[in-house]
């Protein structure tokens, strides 16, 4: 497991709320959600470190 590092964020209370809603309906906390989008973000876009480097050209900027 990689080690955690605390961030302090800010967000709009509109979003924070959208996304707390969205943790409770798939019984995850509110860190947890914004962890889950962010890495499944990454993950699409090939950015994930450890994986694969290959990305779509395309995607490139």
């Amino acid at each position: 497991m990689s080690k955690r590092k605390a961030f302090a964020l800010r967000i709009s209370e509109d979003i924070l709320d959208a996304m707390q809603r969205w943790a409770d309906d798939e019984l995850r906390s509110a860190n947890g959600q914004i962890e889950y989008v962010l890495r499944e973000a990454l993950r699409k876009a090939s950015r994930l470190p450890g994986h694969s480097e290959s990305r779509d050209k395309t995607n490139l900027k």
